[in-house]
C-alpha cells in the first residue's frame, strides 16, 4: 500500500491524536474490496499533499480498540482528526475528484 505508513492502537495517541497537523487515518482490512480501491487513490492524493496532512492507515482485524473507540462499523472509513478530535467522516470509497473535495479545507 504505496507511501502511506500504518498506525496501530498503540500509537494512535502520539502519532494521531498529538500531531500538529491534521491526520486522516484510514480503517481499512485485507479482505474490504472498497478499501484495496481507495488506497492507490489516497497514496496519490498523500503524495501530493502530504506536507499539510499527515496520512496513515488503520488495519483493523490488527488494531480492534480505535476502530471501536471511534465507532467505525464500515470500511473503508477515512477519519480525518485535528487537535484530537474528528471533523470530518468519509465513509466508503469514493472517486479521487470526490475525496479531493471532501479534504479540500485541510488540503486547499
Amino acid at each position: 500500500m504505496g507511501n502511506i505508513e500504518a498506525v496501530t492502537d498503540a500509537e494512535f495517541e502520539a502519532q494521531v491524536l498529538k500531531s500538529d497537523k491534521p491526520v486522516l487515518v484510514d480503517f481499512w482490512a485485507e479482505w474490504c474490496g472498497p478499501c484495496r480501491q481507495v488506497a492507490p487513490i489516497l497514496d496519490e492524493i498523500a503524495g501530493s499533499h502530504a506536507d499539510k496532512i499527515t496520512f496513515l492507515k488503520m488495519n483493523v482485524d490488527e488494531n480492534p480498540v480505535t476502530p471501536s473507540t471511534y465507532r467505525v462499523t464500515g470500511i473503508p472509513t477515512l477519519n480525518v482528526y485535528q487537535g484530537g478530535e474528528v471533523v470530518k467522516t468519509i465513509v466508503g470509497a469514493k472517486p479521487k475528484a470526490a475525496l479531493l473535495n471532501e479534504l479540500s479545507e485541510f488540503i486547499g
